[in-house]
């Protein structure tokens, strides 16, 4: 999936500060906002994004084999994160391989930055993340533009893995499932 952040309509801002605006004056620059869930939910629409609120009330788009989260957290909403949940378990043993994959990825990209959780029971899984304060508002174009980005990034991610892993091949057969191996003697 590719998200083109200049697709992503302007939600009713004029845009640049075009001399010819009213009055002859230029348009300025976009408003200052305080985002919320709302405008979330609208950009995701926009977006053309599947999404649902969770039952702790968090928007989500939920991808084959990820979901992505976008949070409002503190004690008046004042940070904004997406968060990414990768499903592919990995096991313990793989960590040191996983962890040195992931700080390649640190390195050379902006976001998400991506860490490992380990569960109790020895099940290694990925997280991207990445923040924004938001409490004293932000450009309304930087937002919208960022919160697409940070999207498009976690999709990407996940792309990224995959072929470092190896592992489209066995995506693709489980995809497949139940059906024969071209050539095989099965019916």
């Amino acid at each position: 999936m590719s998200i083109d952040p200049s697709s992503i309509p302007s939600f009713g801002v004029p845009q640049g500060g075009q001399p010819g605006g009213q009055g002859g004056q230029p348009a300025g620059p976009p408003p200052i906002i305080v985002p919320d869930q709302a405008l979330v939910t609208q950009l995701l629409d926009q977006m053309q994004l599947k999404h649902v609120v969770d039952e702790e009330g968090d928007l989500t788009a939920p991808w084959e084999g990820f979901r992505v989260y976008y949070m409002f957290r503190g004690d008046h909403k004042e940070l904004f994160a997406v968060r990414a949940f990768y499903d592919r378990p990995y096991p313990l043993e793989a960590k040191g391989e996983i962890l040195d994959l992931i700080d390649e990825w640190n390195r050379e990209t902006l976001w998400p930055k991506v860490y490992t959780h380990t569960h109790e029971d020895g099940v290694v899984r990925l997280i991207g993340e990445a923040q924004m304060i938001v409490g004293t508002g932000v450009n309304l174009d930087y937002f919208v533009t960022t919160t697409a980005n940070w999207t498009q990034a976690a999709v990407g991610f996940e792309q990224w893995i995959i072929e470092r892993l190896g592992l489209q091949k066995e995506i693709e057969g489980e995809e497949g499932e139940g059906e024969a191996p071209e050539g095989s003697d099965e019916a």
